[in-house]
């Protein structure tokens, strides 16, 4: 009788769990690959296509073989909730790990916060905030972002120029404003995110240059790795996408590096080699 009972509630427990597997799974749609996007936040995602992360859309769904479908919403307050969580799209192309509104994927690739300069400016190949030469000088900065805090650290606030950071890109563009008050001598350099800064600049600001903020030791950290979020509890379609991110990782690296976006090791203690 014993033996009867532990059989039957491993066959049930069995049975549960492939439920629970199914449930997880069925949201997922077989016929497209459902992509949550916004579409005016160049140079990463664009409703015209032209953004490294519909590039890597396209990849990652000729991978799968099947058409990429977006479900667009401006990044700001309810872009999870009003698309993945509603059921509108599967996957957020990019997404910082560990942020506990989605199920992060492994990362598929590392980067950092940049300072960027003009390149024949006197501070062309400074690359650690605690330089003495920006000592007085006026550094562009998104309000709220992580280099703030260093800025205050090594009393570079007081003349710190703010962007704002909650915008709608489609009426407002403060990292575009920033590299251009950066051309024409309105500050003297910008702190931004690399996979902003290094885009931005390849197509459209030969004159600046972008270094890597790899040297700073104090937190808040500047680097983060990057994945694909997924909704919660659905782990069968995070490994399906953690697999096509373990066989493509050196395409991935081609098509981020193409676009100008700065790879780093997982340490965020040096470049990486692109072909890794």
């Amino acid at each position: 009788m014993r033996a009867w009972v532990s059989a039957f509630a491993f066959c049930g427990a069995a049975l549960w769990a492939t439920a629970l597997a199914a449930q997880t799974s069925d949201l997922v749609s077989q016929s497209s690959f459902r992509v949550c996007a916004d579409p005016a936040n160049a140079p990463m995602s664009a409703r015209d296509g032209t953004g490294f992360e519909n590039r890597l859309a396209e990849f990652f769904a000729a991978r799968l073989e099947l058409p990429v479908q977006y479900e667009w919403y401006p990044m700001a307050t309810g872009f999870i909730r009003n698309t993945l969580r509603a059921n509108r799209c599967d996957v957020v192309i990019g997404y910082a790990q560990g942020h506990e509104m989605v199920l992060n994927t492994n990362h598929y690739f590392t980067s950092a916060y940049t300072l960027v300069t003009r390149s024949d400016g006197p501070i062309a190949d400074v690359d650690s905030l605690s330089d003495s030469r920006l000592k007085g000088l006026s550094l562009g900065i998104v309000a709220g972002s992580p280099p703030a805090t260093h800025l205050a650290r090594n009393g570079l606030i007081g003349k710190a120029r703010p962007y704002n950071l909650f915008v709608d890109r489609r009426h407002e563009s403060p990292i575009p404003d920033m590299l251009n008050d950066l051309k024409e001598g309105k500050i003297d350099g910008a702190l931004v995110w690399g996979p902003i800064a290094g885009p931005l600049v390849k197509q459209g600001f030969p004159d600046l240059k972008v270094t890597p903020l790899l040297k700073e030791t104090h937190p808040p950290r500047l680097f983060f790795r990057i994945t694909m979020g997924v909704r919660q509890g659905e782990k069968v379609w995070q490994r399906k996408l953690n697999s096509l991110i373990r066989r493509n990782q050196a395409e991935i690296n081609a098509i981020l590096s193409e676009a100008g976006v700065p790879l780093i090791n997982d340490m965020g203690t040096d470049l990486l080699d692109p072909v890794q």
